[in-house]
């Protein structure tokens, strides 16, 4: 795995779950409006629903792309109205470069309807459960550039 970069959020009370989720969403696409933008807002309640559930408490929102992997986490209760731990500083990279990915934490009753749904919107969020370790999806296509070593170029023969 490359380099990691991590922002926490502020959620309830401070924001509500759809608050929260736009303040992401803004993160993510640098407030850049485009495909990428419409891809994350078309999941808008369904992530909300995941926040509310204080999902991405513990076990992040992960997105994968061509840079640095993103976790996202939020706070809440005394945590969100203090704000001590918070950092949703811009990013110094584009984390929807390329070939994204999301994958949601989700409460494991609730884990069967919210990947249906997200299914509906995209195939790039999924949800997994909160409890599990991430995995890259292996049945996803995954983006391979070889490196050609030119020995005879390299050496001057």
């Amino acid at each position: 795995m490359g380099t990691v970069a991590s922002r926490t959020f502020r959620s309830s009370p401070q924001r509500d779950s759809l608050q929260t989720w736009a303040a992401i969403v803004d993160l993510l696409t640098q407030g850049n409006n485009g495909g990428n933008r419409t891809e994350l807002l078309s999941v808008a309640g369904i992530a909300a629903s995941i926040i509310a559930e204080r999902g991405p408490k513990d076990s992040a929102i992960i997105v994968t792309s061509d840079g640095p992997r993103t976790r996202i986490y939020c706070l809440y209760d005394e945590n969100a109205i203090d704000g001590a731990d918070a950092n949703e500083d811009a990013l110094g990279f584009d984390p929807l470069n390329g070939d994204w990915r999301l994958s949601l934490p989700c409460p494991e009753a609730d884990l069967v309807w919210v990947q249906s749904a997200l299914k509906k919107h995209s195939l790039r969020i999924t949800a997994r459960d909160v409890n599990s370790s991430f995995e890259i999806n292996e049945s996803l296509p995954a983006k391979t550039d070889s490196l050609v070593l030119d020995s005879k170029g390299f050496l001057g023969s």
